[in-house]
């Protein structure tokens, strides 16, 4: 094997998150799905791609939410919308932002709500993200709204209910968080 034919670079997605699409950096705000606020109906769209597609972009409607954007959260008592500050779990690279996708821990601040939420960082868990992503058979999930739910660090809910759908990969990862949901898409 000759010096010149060696490989160069680094290799293609070496240490990338395989099951889902991040759309959440740092930064994002997200709705909080908790019961102690106005009830919100939220919506989920499915796409199959045909059989001879083996890679389907996502619609041109949703974007990357980038830093400072909001997200809403599942509202544990009182909590409106929550601002992403960092991802659990995540390593990072120089220059680049940690992103959060559905299931994920991160801590959050909330920006609208009750006084006694506002101005501390809180434990929340992504359950909806509006950027599309590939479950394992195939069909490609977005939702409507990106939302989550205040936990504590072991992983129970603050609220005790959360309206509208929770994705299938957070209730698999989170199942005290499944017990209280509503739907699971």
């Amino acid at each position: 094997f000759e010096l010149c034919c060696r490989p160069t670079g680094r290799g293609g997605s070496s240490g990338a998150k395989f099951r889902i699409s991040l759309g959440l950096p740092v930064g994002a705000v997200i709705n909080c799905a908790d019961n102690t606020a106005d009830a919100s109906v939220s919506w989920v769209s499915f796409l199959r791609p045909p059989s001879w597609v083996s890679f389907l972009r996502p619609p041109s409607w949703v974007s990357f939410l980038r830093p400072p954007s909001w997200v809403s959260f599942l509202r544990p008592p009182g909590a409106k919308n929550l601002y992403i500050i960092s991802v659990k779990g995540i390593k990072g690279r120089l220059n680049r932002l940690p992103a959060a996708g559905v299931g994920d821990m991160v801590m959050a601040t909330v920006k609208k709500g009750k006084p006694e939420l506002r101005k501390k960082v809180h434990p929340a868990v992504v359950i909806r993200q509006r950027k599309s992503y590939r479950r394992k058979d195939g069909v490609f999930l977005y939702f409507e709204d990106n939302a989550g739910v205040i936990v504590n660090n072991k992983g129970e809910m603050k609220g005790s209910a959360i309206t509208g759908p929770v994705a299938k990969e957070c209730a698999d990862l989170w199942p005290r968080i499944a017990s209280n949901a509503g739907s699971i898409a």
